[in-house]
């Protein structure tokens, strides 16, 4: 494997990761504040065709980005209203959220495009376009450093560095604000919070409200910036892996960083490499297609270790009378 093509694989890798960080970072902020959420995938997938519809309707890839956000508030708002208000099964209320968002999506295009469940394509203004960052091209020739620069930290859209930049605003958040020592002790200990006099409701719904926003930014990435569009169940278990790396990360910011960066390595080793000729027999595609996921198991099976979730998560809380 030569520099050039380490490049294009590492590029890959930042664009497959984005959706996979964002919504990561979006349950971690649910999950600390006890609130399961299975259903990152529905609201990605909500996210994705309604800002691709909007963006194809305006031409505006940002009306399209907010009409995504808005989908996902929407759904995370419900269930909020199911996991706290309500105190259901916050498990069973997420995967509701995930049938609701796959049926609902499908059926919804159909009606409006008629193109088996999908969005016309998206054009010029109803995309995010790639960002050339300043002295990109100048900088292209110097080795080693000028490639790296202008073709792997350069060329991306604007959502790619809105999730990274997410990274630390949200370690910063959670540990240095007074709003994350409250919303980190809710997820461990809601009673004190309620002691304390504090809405242990209120901010539970707070955090889902951000699970939510960060859910819409996902998937309008997935439909206009990784992809031109929406096409049914486009976020393939996203969500799922995105939940699967925040137990990794053992919801910690950094950590799920990482944890993003390798599931989007192996997205992107699976799709560079597909039917490789081993001499003794050829790799099926399906196997490099699944690798990620089988991979997925492995590492949590095997290396994750012990994964402690905040105390409180998934128990609704009964004020004490």
């Amino acid at each position: 494997m030569d520099f050039a093509t380490v490049l294009q694989v590492l590029d890959s890798t930042l664009r497959l990761a984005t959706p996979l960080l964002l919504a990561c970072l979006a349950g971690l902020f649910s999950e600390r504040a006890g609130i399961f959420d299975i259903g990152l995938e529905g609201k990605m997938l909500a996210a994705a065709f309604f800002s691709a519809a909007v963006a194809f309707a305006t031409g505006s890839v940002w009306l399209g980005l907010l009409a995504g956000m808005a989908a996902s508030i929407a759904l995370s708002a419900l269930h909020g209203l199911a996991a706290i208000t309500f105190r259901g099964n916050q498990l069973i209320s997420g995967v509701a959220i995930n049938f609701l968002a796959a049926g609902l999506t499908v059926r919804i295009a159909q009606n409006w495009f008629s193109q088996g469940g999908r969005t016309p394509s998206l054009v010029g203004g109803a995309r995010f376009e790639a960002v050339t960052l300043p002295l990109a091209e100048t900088l292209a020739g110097v080795p080693v450093l000028g490639p790296i620069y202008a073709e792997l930290v350069s060329g991306h859209s604007v959502l790619v560095y809105v999730a990274l930049l997410m990274v630390p605003l949200t370690w910063w958040v959670l540990f240095r604000t007074r709003f994350g020592l409250r919303l980190r002790a809710v997820g461990e200990a809601p009673e004190a919070v309620d002691t304390a006099g504090i809405s242990v409701i209120g901010l539970r719904y707070a955090a889902v409200a951000i699970c939510g926003v960060l859910c819409g930014i996902a998937g309008a990435y997935l439909a206009t910036g990784l992809q031109a569009g929406f096409v049914k169940d486009m976020t393939a278990g996203r969500g799922y892996i995105a939940l699967a790396a925040l137990i990794f990360a053992k919801w910690r910011p950094w950590h799920a960083l990482g944890a993003c960066l390798l599931f989007g390595f192996l997205q992107a080793v699976a799709l560079r490499y597909q039917n490789i000729d081993l001499g003794v027999f050829v790799v099926p595609v399906q196997l490099m297609d699944a690798l990620p996921y089988i991979l997925t198991v492995v590492i949590l099976a095997g290396f994750v270790g012990r994964a402690i979730p905040p105390r409180a998560g998934g128990e609704p809380y009964v004020k004490e009378r």
